[in-house]
């Protein structure tokens, strides 16, 4: 692969001399791979799938990526070609940036200014939007979890079921606030390893799911149980929650009443929780039926986690 990606490159003209090339990451729709070329460090991509269903997912990620370059804390695009061969998906090629994923503990205030830069934007005409956020996931959720009829997890397909319809009634008392929200781009998945930190900077990389919605779309996500406990063992208590959100709040320019904000991320942490556990729901069947062309050992194990501790992840009801 590496040698077929180093041909490429030079027959498209996107580097000027011969790269060194190497396997960088993997999620689980697409490969990224580290090229060097000259005093130049870029990551190529590979797509594989599209959580939004679309035709041309890459050259979605890559206008995405166009749409928050103003922010200066994500990676520049610098070129895309959406065709499935050779690679056997879409290819996009981006500023490489240096950095570790964040620590919950010690990041957090790192993360609210990057929100903050990236929701002042304008909304962005080359997205999805979603005007309603809690009616778009609900439903999305609901498909994830009628998807495989003869799904083996009977009972935490009857608790997801249970829990949507309460996200539905709680989307439905909260309407009229979001309603008058201010749309903005978000990331949708902003879990600890979608951001790079390090000394120079700190960033947040994978746009392959952006949509125009909610600011608290990703606040939420940021927050939630389904979310810290995806790649560490963090849990927010409710007063690291309160201030992690008058962080983000002391960064905007033309912001919203922080009363407001908490109540809307509150209910944007609900409904994410309900992804979360849907798509896992979802994803342990194909992992149990090896129907996934991109499997992950560490994601397999989240999964059975997840699906183990349902119990425990879904909120109360209040």
């Amino acid at each position: 692969m590496e040698a077929l990606i180093a041909a490429f490159l030079l027959d498209r003209g996107w580097v000027e001399e011969s790269p060194e090339v190497a396997f960088l990451a993997a999620g689980e729709y697409n490969q990224n791979f580290l090229v060097r070329a000259g005093a130049d460090r870029l990551v190529f991509r590979i797509n594989h799938g599209s959580q939004l269903g679309l035709d041309d997912q890459i050259g979605y990620e890559f206008a995405a990526l166009r749409c928050v370059a103003p922010s200066g804390v994500t990676p520049l695009p610098l070129r895309v070609h959406p065709d499935s061969e050779p690679f056997g998906g879409g290819v996009l090629l981006m500023q490489y940036l240096p950095g570790a994923p964040l620590v919950y503990e010690r990041d957090w205030e790192r993360a609210a200014e990057i929100f903050a830069r990236i929701h002042a934007l304008p909304p962005c005409p080359d997205l999805l939007t979603q005007e309603y956020p809690v009616t778009a996931i609900a439903a999305e959720s609901l498909a994830l979890i009628r998807r495989y009829p003869d799904h083996a997890l009977t009972r935490q397909r009857s608790m997801l079921l249970d829990y949507h319809e309460r996200i539905v009634r709680l989307g439905e008392r909260n309407r009229s606030l979001f309603a008058a929200d201010r749309l903005c781009v978000v990331n949708t998945e902003v879990n600890s390893g979608n951001f790079l930190v390090s000394t120079a900077g700190a960033y947040l990389v994978d746009w392959e799911k952006a949509v125009v919605s909610s600011r608290h779309q990703d606040l939420g996500h940021f927050l939630a149980p389904t979310t810290t406990l995806w790649k560490t063992e963090t849990l927010f208590s409710l007063e690291q929650k309160h201030n992690f959100l008058k962080a983000y709040h002391h960064h905007l320019t033309d912001p919203p009443a922080l009363e407001e904000i908490i109540q809307l991320c509150r209910v944007m942490e609900q409904v994410i929780i309900l992804r979360g556990l849907s798509w896992c729901f979802m994803a342990h069947h194909e992992y149990a039926n090896a129907t996934k062309p991109l499997t992950n050992e560490r994601t397999r194990e989240k999964i059975g986690l997840y699906m183990r501790d349902m119990d425990r992840l879904i909120p109360t009801a209040s």
